[in-house]
């Protein structure tokens, strides 16, 4: 990673909206996250934000907990973790690799933390917020000579010293240098004016102008100027003091100035040809469009070299930027569509530039490496969870891609060329199939031309099915041997009354041939034996025997995870988590249950 600074590779979030604990997001070139509506893309990119000092938290960023006081989460908090060159190792005094975070708590104040040893002094725990007489008081009282000093250096002299003397590793106030060498954002979304998009850019070059070494000393030069300014100014009070008070002898006012310049707007002034001006607002939305394309298209020029990124030694690395967008393809036709991904790529080519892309285009998720999607979606608790493909694998790409597409949904492409429909009962079977038919098969449900998707309780996926049906498209209907006693759609009536006579060819019974009643009992109990003890340890070691034990019950799979519940420390969120976790852990064609096999292969005799 040479040439690059403070260099942010994935991040952790907790307590921020749904992303209640979220771990590992990747930043790529580029990143995609991927997933339903309000399964959290938004808010890992706001979360993003929020690390990079360019979100304001609010009161509804922090997660909804029950049972804690006003409804909200004690800590909301986002983690990252860095890797530094050479040059900011030196400069910076850090290790090649950091964790840095910043949080709040209920009063929303952020601070910025990093993971290092702990002063055993509490007073060199927390300098950021002392005030320069505060400083100096330490400096003193620790022989550190300040004359002539300014605050950041008398902040990084106190925190070195810190450093040296701690007994234990913790969180603890980060260094002020590093503050300026955190990556920039710039953030884009799909609905944002033209201005917004130029604001965001101009900001992240106007911050690597304000760190520029002589800009530093401008800045430093005049809050000087107005500190010394203001102590005469604030002369006659402290003279007035002393004359009224006959007690004190002696009174100075020191004053701590801050000059913080700011981006605060741009305006977006436009003229045709003919001389007439422009108004945005009263264009239609293909200029509108075309005029963010070529500001988001622009962009890839103005944050390619930043100044400063060549090989000297002594010479400050570029600051890495990374590149936000938020549904960039809304309400783009596949052309524009097309255009963006070829942004998207030429922006992250640049070696100091990174691009996290939140979007349901299936053209932006196609474009990427696999290894880059990452799949966000709702738990039942309304929590977002992640999965993300780690292996590069040919199989596990398919695999992958699956899951990935039924998240997204049936896009009307599918509707119209996919050669057969296999529509299952609900969330566990949406995530489960894909990988056990690609197991069984040796090919994903979209090589084998097999659109899947979950009926979750709605009559409309049985109309939907049942109009393909009589149009002569391949269907399948794939449910649970007890379901038609425990759901009114899959009842024998409402059956016949969507498929007529063809409804014991369409639908599919599981369990019905091995004598089960539900997907999760077709598998033994020693492969859920084996999952629980890599997945969900408990006290001891999980036994075939734990499993055989529910089998005739009730309910086998409510049992099973009210098992896994009470006895394991970690358990799954709920019944699609627990079966994924059992078909990701198969190796062998031999190992999907023969049942489901049977009717992966008539899958196949209905897509060929």
């Amino acid at each position: 990673m040479d040439g690059w600074q403070v260099h942010l590779e994935k991040y952790s979030v907790r307590g921020f909206r749904s992303l209640a604990d979220v771990t590992d997001i990747p930043i790529g070139g580029p990143t995609i996250l991927a997933g339903p509506n309000d399964g959290g893309k938004s808010a890992a990119l706001n979360a993003l934000a929020f690390l990079l000092d360019s979100h304001v938290l609010t009161e509804d960023d922090r997660s909804y907990v029950s049972g804690e006081s006003g409804g909200r989460c004690a800590t909301t908090e986002v983690v990252g973790e860095f890797r530094l060159d050479h040059w900011e190792q030196e400069k910076l005094c850090q290790p090649a690799l950091l964790r840095l975070r910043r949080s709040a708590d209920a009063d929303l104040v952020p601070r910025y933390e990093i993971w290092g040893p702990v002063p055993d002094d509490e007073d060199l725990r927390d300098l950021a917020g002392k005030v320069v007489p505060e400083l100096k008081e330490l400096a003193a009282k620790y022989g550190i000579r300040t004359t002539k000093l300014t605050k950041p250096q008398i902040l990084a002299s106190l925190v070195d010293y810190g450093r040296q003397h701690s007994s234990y590793a913790g969180w603890s106030g980060m260094p002020p240098a590093l503050l300026g060498r955190l990556p920039r954002i710039a953030e884009f979304a799909g609905q944002s004016a033209p201005e917004e998009a130029i604001r965001s850019v101009l900001s992240v070059r106007f911050k690597n102008y304000l760190a520029e070494e002589d800009v530093q000393g401008r800045v430093r030069q005049l809050e000087t100027d107005a500190r010394d300014r203001m102590t005469i100014e604030a002369k006659p009070l402290a003279d007035h003091i002393v004359e009224r008070c006959p007690d004190i002898t002696s009174v100075t006012v020191e004053s701590e100035v801050s000059v913080t310049p700011a981006l605060r707007s741009v305006s977006l002034r436009l003229e045709r040809a003919s001389g007439e001006a422009v108004r945005l607002d009263h264009s239609g939305r293909g200029s509108t469009r075309r005029i963010s394309m070529a500001v988001w298209e622009g962009t890839s020029e103005l944050l390619a070299e930043p100044a400063g990124s060549d090989d000297d030694p002594d010479v400050e690395p570029p600051v890495q930027v990374i590149i936000a967008y938020d549904e960039p393809d809304t309400h783009l036709d596949y052309h524009f569509q097309r255009e963006v991904m070829e942004i998207i790529r030429r922006q992250a080519l640049a070696t100091h530039v990174n691009v996290v892309v939140a979007t349901h285009s299936m053209n932006l998720i196609d474009g990427v490496d696999i290894r880059d999607v990452v799949l966000l979606h709702l738990d039942g608790a309304r929590r977002t969870v992640m999965q993300r493909m780690g292996s590069a694998d040919h199989s596990e790409f398919d695999r992958h891609l699956g899951a990935i597409a039924t998240a997204v949904g049936l896009r009307n492409s599918v509707l119209l060329h996919e050669r057969c429909f296999l529509a299952v009962e609900g969330e566990t079977e949406k995530l489960a199939i894909p990988i056990l038919f690609n197991l069984s098969e040796g090919m994903s449900l979209q090589a084998a031309g097999i659109a899947l998707w979950a009926c979750g309780g709605n009559d409309g996926a049985l109309q939907l099915a049942s109009y393909l049906h009589k149009h002569r498209r391949s269907v399948m209907l794939m449910i649970d041997a007890d379901s038609e006693r425990k759901s009114r759609i899959f009842r024998q009536g409402n059956l016949v009354r969507h498929f007529g006579q063809d409804t014991d060819k369409i639908t599919r019974m599981l369990g019905q041939r091995s004598g089960a009643d539900e997907l999760e009992e077709l598998f033994d109990d020693e492969t859920w034996a084996r999952t629980a003890n890599e997945a969900w340890p408990r006290d001891g070691v999980w036994t075939p025997e734990h499993f055989a034990d529910h089998r005739g019950r009730k309910k086998f799979s409510a049992d099973v995870e009210q098992m896994l519940k009470e006895f394991s420390s970690h358990h799954p969120s709920g019944k699609p988590e627990m079966l994924w976790e059992v078909a990701v852990r198969l190796d062998r064609p031999e190992d999907v249950p023969s049942e489901l096999r049977g009717i992966f292969a008539d899958l196949r005799v209905l897509a060929g």
